[in-house]
């Protein structure tokens, strides 16, 4: 997979997220769910556009391409798991969770990710070992 920054990465998730069925996303949605203005969010739609992770029309919804949404899918997917291993072992609440989630899913390695997720279903089969 082509490497993001960090920024777009966030910005591919928020539309990824804000979709659902055959609904795209909004750029004021985009802009509010990240907490940055309308202008910023349109020109990192017009970034991720340009890698074709995007469709994106003028005043319209947004949408993941196949290759944006493969992309996008993954780093949620690095985002649930760690907010879950933090909030289920290490008991944080919801707010530091999401926000260490957040800032962590982009440095992860798939291989940590897949140790959390394995330690997750151990801990779940067997909660007093």
């Amino acid at each position: 997979m082509e490497k993001l920054t960090f920024s777009m990465e966030n910005y591919l998730e928020a539309v990824f997220e804000l979709s659902s069925g055959d609904n795209g996303a909004r750029v004021s949605d985009i802009a509010s769910w990240m907490g940055v203005t309308r202008p910023s969010t349109n020109s990192a739609m017009a970034t991720l556009s340009e890698k074709g992770l995007i469709t994106n029309e003028k005043y319209g919804e947004i949408f993941l391409t196949p290759k944006g949404r493969e992309f996008a899918k993954h780093t949620s997917n690095k985002h649930h798991t760690i907010r879950k291993f933090f909030m289920e072992i290490l008991k944080l609440d919801y707010k530091t969770a999401d926000t260490d989630a957040c800032a962590i899913e982009h440095v992860i390695s798939n291989d940590s990710i897949q140790a959390m997720q394995d330690f997750m279903r151990a801990y779940q089969t067997n909660p007093g070992d």
